[in-house]
């Protein structure tokens, strides 16, 4: 490498959208120390470039066919916990921020988030530090230096809190099912430990304390 040049970032970018990959690419490939060397549309996809391919970045989409990128973060953090990954979600900060971190993630930025914002986390996250807004470095402050006890939704696994998170927005058991590429009766197991690790019976319970909690508009 050439003194006082920067290393070029080979990024894998994973998203299920192709016009949401070719905007990324868009972004990323005016930056003469970024490139996109990779993309995939869903999460076995991305598990399978990530492995074959020589990345120094995941840029990966929460909410995608096959195996959502949860559990791609997850899986990439078993085999490669060198490999840093980067959350670019749809989701607001208050559903997922905390608990992609928690799960291995090097930072999570929205998507409407501006490209200056997008380049700056790529740049952070791969020199080997985390990336979050200010508005969720005060929730993680306020996360990790209380002490009481965790709110109930935090009592649920990731798959019962995108279950409970659906639901909460409208969407019935075999919608859920259908979009995640599951069961009825896994969505509706899911749906079933949410409610009793809760201590609630319905639906409707569930989807007040989800919009009361801001979880969900």
């Amino acid at each position: 490498m050439v003194p006082g040049r920067r290393k070029v970032i080979r990024v894998l970018v994973v998203d299920d959208h192709a016009i949401v990959r070719e905007g990324l690419k868009q972004v990323l490939s005016g930056i003469p120390d970024i490139v996109v060397a990779g993309e995939a549309s869903d999460g076995l996809q991305a598990l399978d470039q990530a492995r074959k391919g020589m990345y120094d970045l995941v840029l990966l989409d929460i909410a995608m066919p096959r195996m959502n990128g949860m559990d791609v973060l997850k899986q990439l953090k078993s085999e490669m916990a060198h490999l840093p990954v980067l959350m670019l979600s749809m989701y607001p900060e208050e559903q997922y921020a905390i608990r992609t971190l928690k799960a291995g993630a090097s930072g999570y930025l929205a998507k409407e988030s501006a490209p200056e914002e997008l380049i700056a986390a790529v740049r952070k996250v791969c020199s080997g530090g985390k990336y979050v807004t200010s508005s969720l470095a005060e929730k993680l402050a306020v996360y990790l230096d209380s002490d009481l006890d965790r709110p109930p939704h935090d009592r649920l696994s990731d798959r019962e809190y995108q279950v409970s998170l659906m639901i909460a927005s409208g969407k019935t058991v075999s919608e859920i099912a259908a979009e995640l590429s599951l069961s009825v009766k896994t969505i509706s197991t899911n749906r079933s430990r949410a409610l009793e690790k809760m201590g609630m019976k319905t639906n409707a319970e569930l989807t007040h304390y989800f919009i009361k909690n801001g979880l969900v508009s």
